[in-house]
């Protein structure tokens, strides 16, 4: 028996595609048969890891950003700050609102989550339309954190995410794993 590795590719190619999910019009991306595969996991947070390898402290997005982010902490050995919908942290927080391709939101940070200008890497599954993410660039600065890099395991091109964040924040890269 030949002991192989999965490769990248076929870790991301278990991503499925799930139309009209959670409205009409929607083509919603799946990473759960990804996190279900201890091997495509394992493959992936390595990948992710490889992308900014600088930053001090991980910071990622509630939901599915917190599962990538945390395992990435754990792979690096650093800290993880949690970004989460508007009510869901205790204590003081900043709040910044945004849009994403279904509706609006809230999320919100920790005012002590950087207590000294700490390097991040913000986390996240997917770079659609940009909301999300430029939202939470905004939350880290304001915590005093300093963006390292953007990492996601998917960006969906069409939805013009990347050019959103890039004219905010123009000096940030973003790093995605796989792109559609």
């Amino acid at each position: 028996m030949v002991d192989r590795r999965m490769q990248l590719s076929e870790a991301l190619a278990q991503i499925r595609a799930i139309p009209d999910f959670p409205s009409p019009g929607i083509l919603f991306q799946d990473i759960t048969p990804v996190l279900a595969n201890p091997e495509a996991l394992k493959v992936v947070i390595n990948a992710l890891s490889q992308c900014d390898g600088d930053a001090e402290i991980v910071a990622g997005v509630e939901a599915r950003g917190f599962i990538l982010g945390s395992a990435l902490a754990m792979h690096r050995s650093s800290g993880f700050v949690p970004i989460r919908k508007k009510g869901k942290l205790p204590g003081e927080v900043f709040s910044q609102p945004y849009g994403l391709e279904y509706g609006n939101d809230v999320v919100e940070i920790h005012r002590d989550a950087f207590p000294r200008a700490q390097s991040v890497v913000l986390v996240d599954d997917v770079l659609a339309t940009g909301g999300t993410l430029e939202a939470s660039l905004r939350l880290i600065q304001q915590a005093g954190g300093v963006i390292s890099s953007i990492v996601v395991l998917l960006e969906i091109q069409a939805l013009g995410g990347r050019a959103k964040i890039a004219h905010s924040f123009p000096d940030i890269p973003i790093h995605a794993l796989v792109s559609t």
